[in-house]
């Protein structure tokens, strides 16, 4: 993998990568249009927004944020650069996600915003 590491982002479950975060991975990471979840290109996508790109409730993010650490923690030959999802278009706070990353894998490098609330460096 040439990029290193890879870049995730929020997303929507119908992979319409318009704006912000998810944009920018699509222009510059590869990230796949139509890929709503997972690895493409150098970039993973966590869904944070349905097929309609309305917000999905916290419990549905939690799920596939569990799926991203169970990847990440398999594939311990990457580093993962975690955006601060769900805390732009889809309007959460960091005090709202960040917890669900409180027992990410070393490879998973938490932004700023979820380092303060976790209480990390």
């Amino acid at each position: 993998m040439a990029r290193n590491p890879v870049f995730v982002f929020g997303s929507n479950l119908a992979g319409i990568h318009g704006g912000g975060a998810a944009r920018w991975a699509y222009e510059n990471r590869d990230a796949e249009w139509g890929v709503g979840f997972g690895l493409t290109g150098t970039a993973f996508a966590i869904p944070t927004k349905d097929w309609n790109i309305e917000t999905l409730p916290l419990g549905e993010i939690e799920k596939y944020v569990r799926r991203f650490l169970k990847f990440a923690t398999a594939r311990a030959d990457l580093s993962f650069q975690l955006s601060p999802i769900g805390c732009g278009h889809a309007g959460y706070k960091p005090e709202q996600i960040a917890p669900m990353f409180k027992d990410a894998p070393e490879n998973v490098l938490l932004p700023d915003e979820f380092k303060a609330v976790l209480g990390r460096h």
